[in-house]
């Protein structure tokens, strides 16, 4: 776990000032600097432009970590690489003939509920091909086992960019239009600013020659395209489908609410980065102990970070809503059922990783495409019955049963399990401290209970995994920084 430590120490510290950088704009300069209505086309266009970037991306970021490895000599892997960077415009180019010719008749079926979305198409497909060939680039990195500097233009680079331009908006030096083509542009410099990092780490070398499995490659690719397709839609489709059957404010609402769910996985979010090029290593080496060490302990590591975080959050949520402007406060059971989510997600560990880069990615695949139709179909009739929170709780049962789904069958192909008695220690001490700090209530402001809570919380969590070593990974942390101070 020595590479996994500190790449993912490394990251969790991005994704965390990424995630507070994100935090003010979400909570702070969105929710006051731009109306409830753009707020909520900010949201559906990025939604939209995130459901759209796996099929761009042809499937390539998964098959660059799964078979990069397996090519022993340069001429085969440079022959590899060449046709990756190639493969999307498969499915690019017919894409944007689509998006030209049937701009009208897409355009009106979007906005069909709220005018206001229509227009913005070809916004949506611009940040898609960015973000697809950001993810390729990103994946370039992360096979030389590079994934930090990706990681600050993921986390950091695109909130930071976000933060000028509210800041430029809110004091009329820029208005609405120019601020969303500005949004674009941070997403193509995202990219551009990563091709040239990756091209530094290893130049490609343009070849008509394909490899020898070049068959295989593109059944994986165009079946990771299902995959990646349906993850996607598990997350941002709900926003997406709000904006087709209620006013589009109501997107900015569930998304400063889901915004806060999210912090849950933020732990998740880093320690993945390096998790998949590391699954996909010991899968090719055919290493069955190292499989089973790292699904263990990255399942009990980051249950351990996002389950008191997802405390954390839940005890201070009715503070965190006293300084949000009001109407934006009506998101306790959305910030429930998607931070539950993904708590479970976490719990998982690798699963995703152990899954997309063994021979049985098929199978998954296709169990993600069912569930993502099931997620369109439960926000279908809970959203029009129970809005917002209809929402949440489709997005909720989605996630639950995809995990249950590669639960079992990780258990049943690998015979390997992510749970240990330490897993039910954990549960033990996070219900312990929600009982307790449940009923415990400060009469101060809301940011300083919320500062006061969180201070209490976290010494008792962190007292108790040190004092009877739960994790020993969290453990020799946490002695090692006791050693510093």
């Amino acid at each position: 776990m020595g590479i996994v430590l500190k790449q993912s120490l490394r990251n969790t510290m991005i994704t965390f000032i990424g995630f507070g950088i994100g935090a003010i704009n979400v909570l702070f300069l969105y929710t006051n600097f731009m109306s409830e209505a753009y707020y909520g086309l900010v949201n559906v266009i990025l939604s939209a432009s995130l459901i759209l970037m796996p099929i761009m991306a042809f499937g390539v970021p998964n098959a660059l970590i799964k078979f990069y490895s397996g090519f022993a000599d340069e001429k085969s892997a440079d022959d590899f690489l060449g046709m990756m960077l190639f493969l999307p415009f498969i499915l690019i180019i017919p894409i944007a003939f689509l998006s030209y010719f049937a701009s009208d008749l897409i355009g009106g079926f979007i906005s069909q509920k709220n005018p206001l979305v229509n227009g913005y198409l070809w916004y949506i497909f611009i940040i898609a091909l960015a973000m697809a060939y950001f993810e390729i680039f990103y994946a370039w990195a992360r096979i030389r086992m590079k994934s930090v500097f990706g990681n600050f233009l993921k986390e950091i680079f695109t909130r930071i960019g976000q933060t000028i331009l509210l800041l430029l908006l809110y004091f009329g030096i820029i208005d609405v239009d120019f601020f969303l083509k500005a949004l674009v542009g941070l997403f193509v410099a995202r990219m551009l600013i990563l091709k040239l990092y990756a091209y530094r780490l290893r130049m490609p070398k343009i070849s008509f020659t394909f490899p020898e499995n070049t068959a295989e490659i593109l059944k994986y690719s165009t079946l990771i395209i299902l995959g990646g397709s349906a993850a996607v839609i598990l997350l941002e489709v709900d926003k997406v489908m709000i904006n087709q059957y209620i006013a589009i404010e109501n997107v900015a609402y569930y998304s400063v609410a889901g915004f806060m769910a999210v912090a849950v996985s933020v732990p998740s979010r880093a320690m993945h980065q390096i998790t998949y090029p590391l699954t996909a290593k010991i899968l090719n080496e055919k290493n069955s102990t190292g499989l089973l060490e790292l699904y263990q302990k990255s399942s009990l590591t980051l249950f351990i970070v996002s389950g008191i975080l997802f405390v954390l959050l839940m005890l201070n949520l009715n503070d965190i809503y006293a300084l949000l402007p009001q109407n934006y406060s009506s998101g306790i059971q959305i910030v429930f059922w998607i931070g539950l989510a993904k708590v479970f997600d976490a719990l998982m560990g690798n699963s995703n990783a152990i899954l997309y880069n063994s021979d049985y990615y098929r199978a998954i695949l296709f169990m993600g495409v069912g569930l993502a139709v099931l997620t369109i179909l439960l926000n279908l009739w809970l959203i029009p019955t129970y809005g917002l929170n209809g929402a949440a709780i489709a997005s909720f049962i989605a996630f639950f049963v995809y995990n249950s789904i590669k639960f079992f069958y990780i258990g049943t192909k690998f015979n390997i399990s992510p749970f240990t008695i330490d897993t039910l220690k954990v549960i033990a001490l996070l219900g312990s401290i929600a009982l307790i700090f449940y009923f415990l209530k400060f009469p101060f402001q809301p940011a300083v209970n919320i500062v006061l809570k969180s201070f209490l919380i976290v010494a008792i969590y962190l007292g108790v995994l040190y004092r009877f070593r739960i994790s020993e990974d969290v453990y020799g942390m946490l002695r090692n920084f006791l050693k510093r101070s």
